[in-house]
C-alpha cells in the first residue's frame, strides 16, 4: 500500500520532523508512507477563499493520480483507532493510494473537501499544525501495527 501525507507548510519545528521521520522510518516497504510539504500561500492581506484556492491548487498537484483522499478537517468523521485501522485495511484491500491532506492555517478550499472520500478529524481539540503531523503519521503506524499484529498497539 502507498500512503501519501499531503501537508501545507514547508517549515516544522525540529521535534515534528523528527518524529515525522522517526515514524516513517518504522513502515515496511510493502506499506510505503511519505510526506510531501507544500508551499502555504503568502497571507499579505489576501482573503482566507483565495488563499485557500491558491493552496488547493499546489495541494491536487501533490496527490498521486487515482488516490483516495482523506481531508482533515474539523468539523469531518471522528473514528476511533480500531475505526481507523479497518479503514486503512478496506482501503489496502482495494489496491489504492491514500492521500490524507492537511490544509493550512486557514483551513482546506471547499474543491479539496469536495473530491474527498471521508473527511475526518484526528481531535475535537485545536492542535498546532505541526502536532497533527506528527498525530497522523502514529495513528497511521498505530492502524499499520493492528493490522499486522505487531505489539505496538497493546489495547
Amino acid at each position: 500500500m502507498r500512503v501519501t501525507i499531503v501537508a501545507v507548510g514547508l517549515r516544522q519545528p525540529s521535534w515534528a520532523d523528527e518524529a515525522v521521520k522517526d515514524y516513517l522510518s518504522r513502515f515496511p516497504r510493502d506499506f510505503a508512507v511519505a510526506v510531501k510539504e507544500v508551499r502555504a500561500e503568502t497571507r499579505s492581506g489576501q482573503p482566507a477563499a483565495k488563499l485557500m484556492a491558491a493552496e488547493a491548487e499546489r495541494i491536487s498537484k501533490a496527490i498521486p493520480a487515482g488516490d483516495i483522499v482523506v481531508a482533515l478537517d474539523e468539523h469531518g468523521r471522528d473514528l476511533t483507532t480500531m475505526d481507523f485501522a479497518k479503514k486503512i485495511e478496506s482501503w489496502q484491500n482495494e489496491g489504492v493510494g491514500v492521500s490524507f491532506v492537511i490544509g493550512g492555517a486557514d483551513g482546506l478550499d471547499a474543491e479539496i473537501k469536495k473530491s474527498a472520500r471521508l473527511m475526518m478529524r484526528i481531535s475535537s481539540m485545536t492542535l498546532p499544525h505541526a502536532f497533527a503531523r506528527v498525530l497522523l503519521c502514529e495513528q497511521i503506524y498505530r492502524a499499520w501495527s493492528i493490522l499486522h499484529n505487531h505489539p505496538y498497539h497493546r489495547a
